[in-house]
């Protein structure tokens, strides 16, 4: 009877998540041209356009997935640890190319970050790392002759840096940057295995691995700078975890580190500052915040490190929040985003999500790292919500966040792995064929 009425929760949560989705989609269509034309996305809830398309990635996409679904469950529990971690990553390197590949190379991976409202439009222009700092907060603001394209206005200039970065090491070009977002993006699920092993639950990370591999989501690591973010926030929470069970030298340079990426990813995206309910809940999970007495020093330098080259994160952020609000932003309407921005997520994280959550919610383990992560990933989703500066595109611009709630598939029956997991990787599928996605 037990098993029987968590099945029916599953039930009931997944087909709230689907009514959400549908109501997203099928309220565009019915109020007609009076809310189409102010939303600004032509496959609403999701940012792109209608396009039924196949592609050389189309049957690697299909034979990866389905390899993976027969395969993962079983080698989760039998692989060693190190063994794991590669091959999860692996997995998801190969299928997130083969997703991409899918609107072919030039349209799916090399020209996704050339567009002109992208990063690499305006590294040509920097001549110098240091001049383009001191000037940037002048060049946010729209309708100037220098304003910056929309990406790199939008965000703060560690993105900017990284490709300027590459760019310098002879790995310029679309291709490149594309790979390197897929390659770093990835590494971000090995991330999420590693915080759950260091706080005692690595039979929870094996039993979320075959997800975190097939994450719906990666759909969107390929190719779009967002899936970089989201590794660089995600190896910070790593370390702070590896911090909290280290002593000594190791657990002081844990704690440097995890301080010095969280610290840098702010730096790459605004909105990852509430990374840090994850970072609490890693906290409280390991009952103890000693991770912080280096943690937040080295975060609080890479700060420094910006403000003293002329960059100061708070002109920026106040900055961006005008520049929003003088695009489409101001256009789209709240009423619709506030909630069809939690449809469009649930398309980068699968109906698996949520029904892990509602097991959470169905349950008495709110103190166990599995609930703790998966909850501080969620709050991090609705306080961007309710930030009002998310207003669509959020299955790309709230990865770093719905990642964590990934790990809540590792509360749902491991003999019924395998049909979640075909539900998982049908929704990237049926997205990547069925929408000409903007990322």
């Amino acid at each position: 009877m037990r098993r029987r009425g968590i099945a029916r929760s599953d039930v009931v949560w997944v087909s709230m998540a689907i009514a959400l989705v549908v109501a997203a989609i099928v309220v565009p269509i019915t109020m007609g041209d009076a809310l189409r034309g102010r939303i600004f996305a032509g496959a609403a809830p999701l940012f792109g356009q209608w396009n039924p398309h196949v592609g050389p990635g189309s049957i690697p996409a299909v034979v990866i997935a389905v390899a993976a679904v027969m395969l993962l469950p079983g080698w989760a529990s039998r692989l060693r640890w190190r063994t794991l971690t590669i091959t999860v990553w692996v997995t998801a390197v190969t299928w997130t190319l083969s997703l991409a590949l899918i609107d072919g190379w030039q349209r799916g991976i090399a020209g996704r970050l050339v567009r002109p409202d992208e990063y690499l439009s305006e590294v040509p222009g920097v001549h110098s790392i240091p001049g383009m700092l001191a000037t940037f907060s002048d060049r946010i603001l729209d309708h100037q002759p220098d304003s910056w394209t929309t990406h790199v206005s939008g965000h703060p200039p560690g993105a900017l840096i990284t490709f300027v970065w590459l760019d310098r090491l002879g790995l310029g070009g679309g291709g490149w940057a594309g790979i390197w977002c897929v390659l770093t993006g990835c590494s971000a699920l090995v991330a999420v295995m590693v915080t759950l092993r260091n706080l005692g639950a690595e039979d929870w990370a094996r039993r979320a691995a075959p997800f975190l591999a097939l994450f719906p989501g990666l759909v969107w690591v390929g190719v779009s700078a967002d899936g970089y973010f989201m590794a660089v926030a995600a190896w910070g929470v790593a370390f702070v975890a590896m911090a909290t069970q280290r002593r000594g030298l190791a657990a002081a340079a844990s704690g440097l580190l995890g301080g010095a990426f969280l610290g840098f990813s702010i730096f790459l995206n605004y909105g990852l500052v509430l990374i840090g309910f994850v970072v609490l809940a890693v906290l409280i999970s390991a009952r103890t915040a000693r991770p912080l007495l280096l943690a937040v020093p080295a975060a609080l330098a890479v700060v420094g490190v910006f403000r003293a080259f002329g960059f100061w994160w708070f002109d920026g952020y106040r900055l961006v929040v005008d520049r929003y609000y003088q695009g489409i932003a101001s256009i789209r309407p709240f009423a619709y985003w506030g909630w069809a921005n939690i449809a469009a997520t649930l398309f980068a994280v699968g109906p698996a999500v949520p029904a892990g959550l509602g097991r959470i919610f169905g349950s008495r383990m709110w103190r166990h790292p599995v609930a703790l992560l998966a909850l501080g990933g969620l709050v991090a989703i609705l306080a961007a919500d309710l930030s009002a500066l998310s207003k669509a595109e959020t299955e790309r611009i709230w990865l770093g966040f719905s990642l964590w709630t990934m790990v809540s598939t590792a509360l749902l029956p491991v003999h019924r792995q395998r049909v979640w997991l075909c539900a998982q990787v049908a929704v990237a599928l049926v997205v990547n064929h069925l929408v000409l996605t903007y990322w």
